[in-house]
């Protein structure tokens, strides 16, 4: 089945970010990586930056919180214009309750797992999720590659979204290129968030395409 593909604008040129996204315009998302510098040793933008995305695509914006404390900034996110938010379950205290929090925004509600997280934290939570973000490499930098050992969780994943009849999406974020994109369909991934693999691409219609399936 083909996936959506969400471009990650962590390996766009900011400086001239509006023509970058111009370039994408064949993607499905738009995918947003908000790091704090303490949750991950790296620190990227705020919703200002969200703000001038939405004003330069009409694709839906896809937020990673990579981020302690999300839930202090939901709604800062949702007014610049995030039309999915995803928290990371181990940055929730009370991770249903954040749930509850995105969906009151008015976004889809999404929770990233790290590549040593369980997926077994989900399982009171499923049901209330638009998406599971499985990280396929640890967070916090782009170009890294890919850890192998995420392929059983996103096959576990699947068979338990398809188990219980649900319609959350999963979505997988790191080392994901033209090359191995089939191999994150075939584990049933949904959506494929790509960077480098899109935006360092001679012609970035043309990988999306081929990640896309």
């Amino acid at each position: 089945m083909p996936a959506l593909v969400a471009p990650s604008i962590l390996s766009a040129d900011f400086a001239r970010l509006g023509a970058e996204l111009d370039t994408i315009a064949s993607a499905d998302w738009v995918h947003v990586d908000v790091m704090d510098g303490r949750f991950v040793p790296n620190i990227t933008i705020g919703p200002l930056v969200v703000e001038a995305a939405k004003r330069s695509t009409k694709l839906p914006l896809d937020v990673h919180l990579m981020i302690v404390e999300p839930d202090r900034y939901l709604e800062d996110f949702r007014r610049a214009g995030a039309d999915w938010i995803t928290v990371h379950a181990e940055a929730c205290t009370h991770l249903d309750r954040s749930i509850q929090a995105i969906h009151a925004t008015g976004a889809k509600a999404g929770v990233a797992l790290n590549p040593h997280s369980s997926e077994q934290p989900l399982d009171y939570v499923l049901e209330t999720l638009d998406l599971v973000l499985v990280m396929s490499v640890n967070p916090g930098f782009g170009g890294q590659s890919l850890i192998e050992r995420v392929f059983p969780k996103i096959e576990r994943l699947a068979t338990a979204i398809q188990k219980r009849g649900l319609k959350t999406l999963i979505e997988v974020d790191g080392g994901v290129k033209p090359a191995n994109a089939q191999r994150f369909r075939d584990a049933g991934a949904n959506v494929l968030v790509a960077g480098s693999a899109v935006f360092s691409a001679t012609d970035r219609a043309a990988a999306i395409a081929a990640i896309r399936g």
